[in-house]
C-alpha cells in the first residue's frame, strides 16, 4: 500500500462517555440534577443514540428515519437528527439542553485520540506515506486534530457534508484517492464500520477493520496499519 485513509470516530478518535457529555451540558446551563436523575437521563440518552460518535440508537422512530439516514449530508440535518434523538430521551430538565448537548460534542476536548493514533500517524509521515481522513460527519472535524496536535500529520480531509456524499458511496473514497494522487488499488482504508468504511473495497481499496471500543480498551489496534504499507 502506498497511502492510507482513516475513518475518524471510533478509528482515530473516540467521543467522551455519555455521562461526561451530559454532565458538561448540565454545567453549561447551570443545572444541578440529583445523582439518580442524572444517571437515569444519561442511560436514556445512551439508549436513544443521542451522542454523536457514541452508541447507535436502539430504534429510530418513523419520523426521524429519513433524517437519520441523511444526517451526514449537511450540518442542518446532522443537528436535527441528533437533537431529535435527544428529545426522545426526555423529559429533559431544560428545553435548551438538546442544543447545548449537541454543541458540546463539537468541542475538540470532547474527543480523545486512541493511544496509538499519534504514533502511527507519525510513523506514516516518516515513511512518506500520504494520509487522508474520510468521515461521515456533519461538521468540520479539523479543529479536533489541531487541538490534539496531529493535524499536520494528515494530508487531506474528505468529509461527507462537504461533498454531499456519505460512505459507503464510492464517490467519497474516489475523491480521497484523487486528493492523495493515488490509484484506489494502492490505498488502504482503515475504519470501524465494515459497511460504511468497507465500502472502499468497491472502488478497489484494501480494507482494515478496527474495533469501535472506548479509548482505554483499544491501545494498539492501529499499529497493524504499519504492516500493510511501504516501509
Amino acid at each position: 500500500m502506498k497511502g492510507v485513509l482513516f475513518d475518524f470516530s471510533g478509528t482515530l478518535f473516540r467521543i467522551t462517555s455519555t455521562r461526561a457529555w451530559l454532565d458538561g451540558g448540565l454545567d453549561a446551563l447551570g443545572l444541578d440534577l440529583p445523582e439518580a436523575e442524572a444517571a437515569a437521563l444519561a442511560e436514556r440518552l445512551e439508549h436513544a443514540g443521542a451522542l454523536p460518535g457514541g452508541a447507535s440508537p436502539r430504534q429510530v422512530p418513523e419520523h426521524l428515519r429519513r433524517l437519520w439516514a441523511e444526517r451526514d449530508l449537511d450540518a442542518a440535518r446532522h443537528r436535527a437528527a441528533y437533537t431529535g434523538l435527544t428529545a426522545l430521551a426526555g423529559p429533559l430538565p431544560d428545553p435548551r439542553l438538546a442544543d447545548t448537548l449537541y454543541d458540546r460534542h463539537l468541542h475538540p476536548d470532547a474527543w480523545r485520540p486512541y493511544p496509538d493514533t499519534e504514533a502511527v500517524l507519525k510513523e506514516l509521515r516518516r515513511r512518506e506515506v500520504p494520509v487522508g481522513v474520510v468521515s461521515n460527519i456533519g461538521w468540520d472535524l479539523r479543529p479536533v486534530f489541531r487541538h490534539h496536535g496531529v493535524d499536520h500529520l494528515v494530508d487531506v480531509f474528505v468529509l461527507s457534508y462537504e461533498h454531499g456524499l456519505q460512505k459507503p458511496d464510492p464517490g467519497l473514497f474516489r475523491s480521497a484517492c484523487e486528493a492523495l494522487r493515488l490509484a484506489p488499488g494502492d490505498v488502504l482504508m482503515v475504519g470501524d464500520d465494515a459497511t460504511a468504511d468497507g465500502g472502499a473495497t468497491a472502488l478497489g481499496c484494501a480494507f482494515l477493520q478496527v474495533a469501535h471500543l472506548p479509548v482505554d480498551e483499544r491501545p494498539d489496534a492501529l499499529t497493524a496499519v504499519l504492516d500493510r504499507v511501504n516501509a
